[in-house]
């Protein structure tokens, strides 16, 4: 078996990339039949003839890797396909092997793609990093058409048609702040950013809202922080930018927003079944509902291939349009794939809709830009009629306390990528991901079933909750009356529970290290933490519990970020406070001030607002663990950087960690992502927006 370790971040990140690509039933197998496009696709350019060898090698061992002679998986019925973790070791053989002289050599001779050199003289020297110039332009296209009319980037926008200018024109952080706005809307107070007369310090702060902010979201944040956008790394603004506005795409497609979706719903299948499903594949199912409504024969099954002729997309263009918009099907007349494209993309703009992709993307089949192409035509066109019985699903929708467990476990980098909870926790596998990053090596993983069978599947999945539920009671968490069967049927309650208690040990033992007492830090110090440092601030405020009355004007917090950052606050942006809109909107400042200094908060205004103790607990732990990072500048050693994030050793007694109920609505909980060595020992100061993005 090849190390894996062996591949660098860089290269495991294109194999993911690559391979989500090809996966597009989004259930972790591709072909074998795609294996040759699959390993060209990230620089492998192996002859067929060695491909097949690898496939019949492939079955010879299956024996070995629980494989059955058919080539599925422990007997799975996903016959012919290749994990991920097995496309991974197949690549780290072929890179010792020296196949590729190096990863990136052959992906950047790709057309369309730039190849660049690492940025630091650390990764100067044989790090290369490649950028999709058609990104580049999709992006620039896009923010230019959303942002055009704002006031505060008139002297930014637009950016140049070929996107060359977009790298300079983010540095400041501005553009960014919107664009997170304009995805997620109120995400940001525009209190909060920095407009006028910026310097060096006030752009750092731009960008550090902008990185915190996003995180918040739910992007997943790795190797990047704000000084690599204040450089204009291609790559990682292209990959943040892509999350932004991927999630702003996708936040559309739901009940909420289109109670019509009920219509894609399969025979015997309940509503649960397609909130289950990846956006990607409610658009796909989206996609050839509009085709078998119009008659048509042919199907969509990804958003490369298929899409490349223009056939499927004229006939969905006229599905959807309205009768006056003038949609026509001129372009199945055209013999020339890229006159075809044009033709097709002439109709969409009919529709308001030419966004995101050329002729040329259509053409040559580039994933991301025609997912958010066909993304925007839901948006905006989603051809789906309004169900009478609407109003039994509407409960359905995601709540604020679910999507902040889905953010926060997304940003956490937990694959597969969390859509519906309730679905996507029941095999457990993200759970012990969530353990293995709050202590890692707790999780034994020879324990834990990461494939299942055909015909104990169930048994499987049943026999890694109740493992996920005997590791929450070894580090101490108040788990009774909640077992394994729980977690694995979706127990809506209970698996919140577990989660909740797995987010709030992570918050408490950042602040354990971060104090370097020895003691784990409890609830009531964090309280008298909160009293003494408004008090030595000068400040007049002060609480008794995170349930006080006096927090729910936000005035505390406010008053607090003053106390950790002397002048941060404008006072004159501070209402009185008392009546409900005066209190949202101090605590909508608040929580962005709080990212702007770089607390990673997920916690949302409502949640100061309406006095949620868990959520107000996990804001001022936030703050607390700022305070305990005063030099936020202080480099952090890449090998520091690479190491496992330890928050818990067997030194430190389990954190009592006890449930209470919340008294009215939802729950939204959130977690500090701090950043320690495992050691033991204090982190090394490090920069708040010290994050880093996967593309």
């Amino acid at each position: 078996m090849a190390d894996n370790s062996k591949l660098t971040d860089e290269e495991r990140n294109e194999i993911r990339e690559q391979f989500a690509q090809l996966d597009t039933s989004g259930n972790g197998y591709i072909d074998l039949k795609e294996l040759k496009d699959a390993l060209d696709s990230v620089g492998y350019k192996i002859p067929q003839w060695k491909v097949r060898c690898m496939i019949e090698e492939y079955y010879d061992n299956g024996p070995k890797h629980g494989r059955n002679v058919n080539g599925s998986v422990n007997g799975d019925a996903r016959k012919n396909g290749i994990t991920l973790g097995e496309f991974e070791e197949l690549c780290a053989n072929l890179k010792t092997q020296q196949v590729a002289s190096t990863f990136k050599q052959a992906v950047s001779k790709k057309e369309n793609l730039e190849h660049l050199g690492g940025m630091s003289e650390a990764s100067s020297d044989g790090t290369t990093h490649s950028v999709r110039l058609e990104e580049q332009i999709a992006f620039s296209g896009w923010i230019n058409s959303n942002l055009e009319h704002d006031p505060d980037l008139k002297h930014l926008l637009p950016i140049d048609p070929e996107g060359k200018q977009l790298y300079e024109r983010l540095k400041d952080g501005l553009i960014l702040c919107k664009v997170i706005n304009h995805s997620c809307p109120d995400t940001i107070d525009e209190r909060a950013i920095n407009k006028k007369n910026l310097t060096l310090y006030t752009k750092h702060e731009n960008l550090t809202l902008a990185l915190v902010s996003s995180q918040a979201i739910g992007c997943n944040i790795v190797n990047i922080d704000a000084h690599d956008l204040a450089k204009g790394k291609p790559h990682l603004v292209l990959g943040l930018l892509w999350q932004i506005i991927r999630i702003g795409l996708f936040n559309q497609i739901t009940l909420e927003h289109c109670p019509g979706l009920t219509e894609l719903l399969n025979e015997q299948e309940r509503i649960e079944d397609l909130l289950a499903l990846s956006p990607e594949a409610i658009l796909l199912r989206w996609v050839n509902h509009q085709l078998q409504s119009a008659g048509v024969t042919r199907r969509c099954t990804n958003f490369q291939q298929d899409v490349s002729d223009s056939e499927i997309y004229s006939y969905l263009l006229k599905q959807i349009a309205p009768d006056d918009a003038g949609v026509t099907l001129d372009a199945l007349r055209e013999t020339d794939a890229m006159r075809r494209a044009e033709v097709m993309l002439q109709q969409a703009a009919k529709l308001r809709c030419r966004a995101f992709v050329t002729p040329s993307d259509v053409v040559g089949g580039v994933y991301k830009l025609n997912l958010a192409f066909v993304a925007n035509l839901f948006n905006q066109h989603p051809g789906l009629q309004r169900q009478d019985d609407h109003e039994e699903y509407h409960q359905l929708d995601e709540t604020r306390e679910e999507k902040t467990y889905r953010n926060w476990m997304n940003s956490m980098g937990v694959a597969p990528h969390v859509n519906w909870l309730y679905s996507d926790l029941t095999d457990g596998l993200v759970i012990f991901q969530l353990y293995d990053i709050i202590k890692p090596g707790i999780v034994d993983w020879k324990k834990v079933h990461r494939q299942f069978s055909k015909l104990r599947k169930f048994m499987e999945r049943l026999e890694n909750c109740n493992y996920a539920v005997e590791l929450g009671r070894r580090i101490g968490f108040s788990l009774v009356g909640i077992a394994g069967a729980d977690i694995n049927e979706g127990n809506a309650t209970l698996t919140l529970a577990l989660i909740w208690q797995l987010m709030r040990a992570y918050t408490l033992s950042v602040l354990t290290r971060l104090a370097n007492t020895g003691n784990p830090i409890i609830e009531k110090e964090i309280v008298q933490w909160v009293n003494n440092k408004l008090q030595a601030a000068g400040k007049s405020s002060s609480i008794r519990s995170f349930q006080d009355e006096v927090l729910a004007d936000g005035k505390v917090v406010i008053d607090l970020i003053d106390a950790i950052k002397p002048g941060s606050i404008n006072y004159d942006l501070v209402l009185h406070g008392g009546t409900e809109e005066e209190n949202l909107a101090n605590a909508k400042y608040a929580i962005s001030m709080a990212r702007r200094c770089g607390a990673r908060v997920y916690a949302l205004p409502e949640d100061i607002t309406e006095r949620k103790h868990k959520m107000i607990m996990t804001v001022f732990a936030c703050l607390m663990a700022l305070d305990y990072i005063p030099t936020m500048d202080a480099p952090v050693a890449k090998e520091e950087q690479a190491n496992p994030v330890n928050f818990l050793d067997d030194s430190v007694e389990p954190v009592d960690i006890i449930d209470q109920p919340e008294d009215n609505g939802d729950l939204d909980y959130t977690a500090l992502d701090g950043q320690l060595d495992g050691s033991g020992k204090p982190p090394v100061p490090q920069k708040p927006s010290n994050l880093k993005i996967q593309e």
